[in-house]
């Protein structure tokens, strides 16, 4: 199993101002993607208070997404003191998530247009996430174990 000890030469790397910039990017795209998650399951909460359509694939849905954001949000701030499992993890969620969420919202009639779009703008940030984290600048601050 991995642990958290880092030489000297990661240590560096993850100091760089370049570095903690580029965390602090993704945290903020995280960060948004959770908060536009809480606001579809927000929605989809009002909707079923006020009896209009709510289905369970929404409720799973946006619970689900939420749940993502907070889980790659925990992940990015291990990254960011050094956890190379956790980078590689956000790297992999930041590219699945997106894919997964526009992947299912295209199926016809599985949700009304408005969830879909909300959760497009979802998944627009935790992509504009994984360019950043699959970079050249993150990945040169947590090269492969030898």
């Amino acid at each position: 199993m991995e642990t958290t000890a880092h030489t000297a030469a990661e240590a560096a790397h993850l100091d760089r101002p370049r570095t903690r910039r580029a965390f602090g990017k993704v945290k903020i795209l995280i960060a948004a993607y959770g908060a536009l998650g809480a606001a579809v399951l927000i929605t989809v909460a009002i909707l079923a208070i006020t009896e209009q359509t709510a289905t369970s694939f929404m409720w799973g849905r946006s619970a689900g997404v939420l749940a993502s954001a907070a889980v790659t949000y925990w992940l990015t701030v291990l990254a960011s003191r050094g956890a190379r499992w956790a980078y590689l993890r956000v790297r992999v969620i930041s590219i699945v998530m997106p894919i997964a969420i526009i992947g299912v919202d295209m199926i016809p009639g599985i949700c009304p247009a408005w969830f879909a779009m909300m959760q497009a703008a979802c998944a627009l940030a935790i992509a504009a996430a994984a360019f950043i984290v699959n970079g050249s600048g993150l990945r040169a601050a947590f090269p492969k174990a030898r």
